[in-house]
């Protein structure tokens, strides 16, 4: 397990040799046994780098890698900058970073969109030869009204006739930056009426005087995505430009734009983009979440981004396999929050430590246990795998247990610690409480009890049995920390559901975090790295945050012990 955010070794790569199949794939398998590539499969993940990554684009990076090393292809890397006003170097490192946490690798395939404007603008120009592109003077909005609707064609634009000399006197002086921003746009020639609004001569170029991360001001005119990334997949001889839903009424001007070209043509499939309950995957929303300051930032725990994620404490593989679960199919639909979880849980489960933790600690005191002795006790590092071995925690005279296991005047079925009953300590003894020690307000502050040094570890000699096991931690050794509990970010299933007039954000959760202070943390995990995982027996998966200090311990909660998800297949199943 990668537990200190290094890259991840083979280990962790993106590994799907398994016999699973599903429509792209069967298309895959199809092309190579017709050999329509010469046999070859490349595939490729295209961001834009206006944002940072969310859950969504995890299951388009699993999608491609893993159909790229399945059938022993290749999978590029390329960020889709063609619009400098939207796009910092910022988002293409946390891109990147995050495309390589997940487990992919393009080796040496990382590529710009910026990389290829030359060549856009020779292809562009090749167009406007054949009378297949124009420049156009009309306004945005009297461009997108002469596009037409479903039911009605579009109308031509004023400029749709000029000469093929005119239109490359115009474009070059567009290139060379005479014309302000908006002022003209370079637009294909195609069918104005097509039932697809797509085919009614869409723009290709719009003038933009803006400073880009790469190639700085040497250009003024900018390619639009349509026109863009079927000439980036031409030039790089992608196989399967596998992209989601809402472009598949953008495909046949994905392959007019290649085929009036006379270039190398990928195929272009869509699948269903991934939604899920209780968060926005809208990038415009969560840039507008991060910028109002609801959340503390792009990597907020909360976020759906998979920097989000990783900082909560998710892992690769529990996105990887969550993501192979859902599959890939033709129709959206919106997955329940608690199947990610049940991932979570799954995988830190089998590789998560153990260690004792005390969100809210009350003081207790072993009359009987001797002034200044400390016992190293055996504990399991992980019961679910052996081979992670014991740790030796530290008992002493004061402790800390959870105020929620002890009640001064319990119900009946009230099974922890109370006046006069007997518990376990784990690893440790049987206590009994013996003395209830409050404020001048009758608050409990403290409590008195006697342990019997004939259970150490295990049951009473005599047979007598507990009914409750407490987690703990020596007072005199225990780590102070800060525990943030994480609840949705939103309160509805669907925050996009609101009436006429309202926002998305009304659905924001004022109870999405919780801070606890003055936590107390056996001191095992003094030196643990960022990013390592635990189990905290009881109370949940816990994952050290990055503002921690060597005297200021962090830690984010990554997912409660209980597990809805799995018990509402069990209830399913059984139904």
């Amino acid at each position: 397990m990668n537990t200190n955010g290094d890259t991840p070794n083979n280990n962790d790569k993106i590994v799907e040799n398994d016999a699973r199949s599903d429509f792209v794939r069967d298309i895959v398998k199809e092309d190579l046994k017709t050999n329509k590539f010469d046999g070859r499969v490349v595939t490729r993940f295209p961001p834009e780098p206006n944002g940072y990554l969310h859950i969504g684009h995890a299951k388009a990076i699993n999608l491609n890698f893993g159909i790229a090393q399945e059938f022993g292809g290749k999978f590029h890397l390329r960020f889709d900058d063609t619009n400098p006003t939207k796009e910092e170097t910022e988002y293409v490192e946390s891109i990147t970073n995050d495309v390589r946490w997940l487990g992919a690798d393009w080796g040496d395939n990382l590529f710009y969109a910026s990389d290829y404007f030359d060549q856009m603008h020779a292809y562009a120009v090749d167009l406007i030869k054949k009378g297949k592109a124009y420049v156009c003077d009309c306004p945005h909005s009297e461009v997108s009204k002469m596009r037409g609707t479903l039911t009605a064609p579009g109308t031509p634009c004023p400029h749709r006739d000029r000469s093929i000399d005119e239109n490359l006197d115009l474009f070059d002086r567009m290139h060379k930056g005479e014309f302000p921003d908006g002022s003209k746009t370079l637009r294909a020639k195609i069918d104005l009426s097509s039932p697809n609004i797509n085919m009614r001569d869409p723009i290709m170029y719009r003038i933009l005087h803006a400073s880009h991360h790469r190639t700085g001001d040497k250009w003024c005119i900018y390619p639009m995505y349509d026109w863009a990334h079927g000439i980036e997949d031409s030039i790089e001889k992608i196989t399967h430009s596998i992209c989601t839903l809402e472009f598949e009424n953008h495909r046949p001007l994905y392959d007019w734009f290649l085929d009036e070209l006379g270039v190398y043509h990928p195929q272009q499939i869509e699948f269903a983009r991934l939604n899920l309950t209780y968060t926005v995957m809208s990038k415009r929303k969560l840039l507008e979440l991060v910028k109002g300051k609801f959340v503390s930032g792009w990597d907020d725990p909360r976020m759906p981004t998979i920097s989000g994620m990783r900082r909560r404490g998710y892992t690769p593989q529990a996105i990887r396999n969550f993501c192979k679960r859902i599959g890939v199919n033709k129709f959206n639909s919106t997955v329940d929050f608690q199947l990610l979880e049940y991932f979570v849980r799954e995988d830190l489960n089998k590789n998560a430590p153990r260690v004792m933790g005390v969100l809210n600690p009350l003081k207790v005191v072993i009359t009987n246990y001797p002034d200044g002795q400390t016992e190293e006790l055996d504990a399991v590092n992980n019961p679910e795998d052996p081979s992670a071995g014991t740790r030796k925690v530290p008992f002493s005279k004061v402790l800390y247990i959870e105020q929620d296991d002890f009640m001064e005047n319990p119900p009946k079925k009230f099974f922890r610690l109370s006046p006069g009953k007997e518990v376990r300590l784990r690893y440790a003894y049987f206590i009994t409480c013996t003395d209830v020690i409050k404020d001048a307000n009758g608050e409990i502050i403290e409590l008195h009890c006697t342990y019997d040094p004939a259970t150490r570890g295990g049951d009473a000699p005599d047979g007598r049995k507990v009914k409750a096991t407490l987690h703990w931690v020596s007072a005199d050794h225990a780590l102070d920390a800060e525990l943030r509990l994480y609840e949705h970010l939103f309160s509805k299933p669907n925050p996009n559901e609101v009436e006429e007039g309202h926002d998305y954000k009304e659905n924001l959760n004022p109870n999405s975090l919780t801070v606890l202070k003055n936590c107390k943390i056996e001191p095992s995990v003094k030196n643990a790295p960022i990013e390592t995982r635990y189990q905290f027996e009881r109370q949940g998966y816990f994952s050290i945050d990055p503002d921690s200090t060597p005297g200021n311990l962090v830690f984010n909660r990554i997912a409660t012990l209980k597990d809805t998800w799995a018990k509402i297949q069990t209830a399913e199943t059984t139904r």
